[in-house]
C-alpha cells in the first residue's frame, strides 16, 4: 500500500525533512499491516526491509549464547528496528514480531537511495536523528552495565560519610581494639607507678570522662555508616529485583511459546484425525 506522506510526518526519522524530500519518501515506501503475533522477519533473513512502526507494537529478540531468547526492543509508534542490516545488506540479527496489529512502513536500501539521489541534503538530516538514537542506546547500555551499587553509592558519597565509614571501619577492627588496650593499660600504669603525683588518681575519672566522650562521638558515626550500609543493600535489592524480573519475563515467553506449540500440536493432531476419518 502505498505511504500518504502526512504519515511520515509523525516519525522521528523523517521529521526533519521537507514537503518535498516527504513527498519522494512517500512515493518510494510502502505501508504494510501485520496481525497480533505475527512474524515480521526471522533471524538470518536477507535484509532487504527495515520497519519503522506507525502505530502498534513490535518485539525485537535475538538467541543468546545459551540458546535462550532476548528481548532486543520493543519499538513503538515512531521508532524503527532492521535499520543495520538493511543499510548493510546482511542477514538480519534479530526476530521481529508484531504485539498487536501494527502498521509498520517498509523501506528499502533502494528507497533511501532515491531519496538521496534526488535530495541529497535530507541524508544528513536522517543521520542526525539515528545518531541521537545511536548515543542514546550507547548511553543506556553504558549506565545499565556499569550500574554497581557500591560505585553509585560512593559517587554521591559526601566528605563527613566518607570520613564516617574510615572511622567505623577501623572502630570495629581488632586493630583499633588492640591499640586501644595497649594505651588504656599505658595509662593506668603510669599513673599508677607515680603514686602521689599521679594526674588522674583510681578510679580514673579523667579517663572515664574521655571514655564516654569516645563513646558519644562513636555511636553517631557508626549509624551514619549503617545508614549509608543500608542504602547499599536496597539498591542491591532493587537490581536482583530488575534481574529477577527479567527472568520472569523469560521464562513467561517461554511458556507463552510452549503453549502456542501445544496448539499447533494440537491443530496438527485434528487435521490429521479428520483425513484418517475422511479415507
Amino acid at each position: 500500500m502505498a505511504c500518504n506522506p502526512e504519515v511520515l510526518k509523525h516519525v522521528p526519522l523523517f521529521a526533519q525533512l521537507d514537503e518535498e524530500e516527504t513527498a519522494v519518501l512517500a512515493a518510494q515506501v510502502r505501508l504494510k499491516t501485520f496481525t497480533p503475533r505475527q512474524r515480521i522477519y526471522k533471524m538470518g533473513d536477507a535484509s532487504g526491509q527495515a520497519y519503522v512502526v506507525v502505530c502498534g507494537r513490535v518485539r525485537v529478540t535475538t538467541v543468546d549464547q545459551d540458546h535462550q531468547e532476548v528481548v532486543i526492543d520493543e519499538p513503538s509508534r515512531g521508532e524503527f528496528f532492521g535499520f543495520a542490516s538493511m543499510l548493510e545488506q546482511t542477514p538480519h540479527q534479530t526476530e521481529a514480531t508484531s504485539i498487536d496489529e501494527t502498521e509498520c512502513l517498509e523501506i528499502t536500501r533502494n528507497d533511501i537511495a532515491v531519496l538521496l539521489q534526488r535530495k541529497p541534503l535530507a541524508g544528513m538530516d536522517m543521520l542526525s536523528v539515528l545518531g541521537r538514537q545511536f548515543h542514546a542506546s550507547q548511553q543506556l547500555v553504558r549506565i545499565r552495565a556499569n550500574r554497581h551499587p557500591n560505585e553509585v553509592i560512593e559517587k554521591d558519597a559526601t566528605f563527613g560519610e566518607r570520613v564516617a565509614d574510615i572511622v567505623a571501619g577501623f572502630g570495629g577492627s581488632w586493630t583499633f581494639i588492640i591499640l586501644f588496650s595497649i594505651i588504656l593499660a599505658i595509662y593506668m600504669t603510669a599513673d599508677a607507678m607515680l603514686g602521689k603525683r599521679a594526674w588522674d588518681p583510681y578510679p580514673y575519672i579523667l579517663l572515664n570522662l574521655f571514655l564516654n566522650m569516645l563513646a558519644a562521638l562513636q555511636a553517631p558515626i557508626i549509624m551514619m555508616s549503617q545508614n549509608r550500609q543500608d542504602t547499599k543493600d536496597r539498591l542491591r535489592g532493587e537490581l536482583d529485583y530488575d534481574v529477577n524480573r527479567h527472568s520472569a519475563v523469560q521464562i513467561q515467553g517461554l511458556a507463552r511459546k510452549l503453549n502456542l506449540l501445544g496448539e499447533k500440536i494440537g491443530d496438527v493432531e485434528d487435521m490429521l484425525r479428520e483425513r484418517l476419518v475422511q479415507e
